[in-house]
């Protein structure tokens, strides 16, 4: 059984259409939570009769996911953007990969009108495979035992996790990609975008705060 958990803030947007698409998992016997960071638009009624459970959490999509993986009962976590589309056979896939490895991801495909955007999306999913670290655009996925949780950061929790995890083992790299929406990367356009994500990642690298970080981002908006 999978539990797919997905940290939402403000999304009503797109919700909807991101828990229909998880309809054929929950029939399969699988189960949907939304772990929601207190958003002040429609996100949490949209969700509940489309989801198992919505939970209200502390805002940061750390705590937030962290408190769907605490209340989900799956023996395989999922973890999924609100913008993002699981392949058909997601269920069977993390199976297998999880009958061999502790913890995973999905290549990723951007969504967008840019030509850029697969040009990103697969340099994104080579340099996954060149480090062993996974985006939480690519749908990380673990066992639930022994989970060690996302660690309690502003920003770059799934770097954070990734090295966390790949002491334990290389994750399994599935090819079967998720589809993610390229909204943030062409609302401010994909060159500046891109550059703005190689300085945070690289400020990261180089000993920057995590909570400094966030406060670059959200600057963009």
């Amino acid at each position: 059984m999978l539990s797919v958990v997905i940290p939402t803030l403000n999304e009503a947007r797109c919700i909807t259409d991101t828990l229909r698409a998880l309809a054929p998992l929950r029939e399969r016997g699988h189960e949907v939570i939304v772990a929601d960071g207190g958003s002040e638009d429609a996100t949490r009624a949209l969700a509940a009769p489309l989801a198992d459970r919505v939970l209200v959490a502390p805002r940061g999509r750390a705590r937030q996911m962290n408190a769907g993986a605490a209340a989900a009962a799956g023996e395989a976590l999922v973890f999924l953007h609100a913008d993002t589309r699981l392949p058909a056979d997601a269920d069977r896939s993390v199976a297998a990969a999880l009958a061999h490895r502790t913890w995973g991801r999905f290549d990723v495909r951007i969504e967008g009108r840019s030509a850029l955007l697969p040009v990103i999306a697969f340099c994104m999913n080579w340099r996954s495979r060149l480090t062993g670290v996974a985006t939480g655009d690519q749908a990380i996925f673990a066992r639930r035992a022994g989970f060690p949780g996302f660690p309690d950061m502003a920003l770059m929790e799934d770097i954070a996790f990734s090295k966390v995890m790949r002491r334990i083992s290389p994750p399994a790299c599935l090819r079967d990609p998720v589809s993610t929406s390229g909204r943030r990367w062409e609302r401010d356009g994909v060159p500046r975008t891109m550059l703005l994500m190689w300085r945070l990642r690289l400020a990261y690298y180089l000993g920057a705060s995590p909570d400094e970080l966030a406060r670059r981002y959200a600057k963009r908006a």
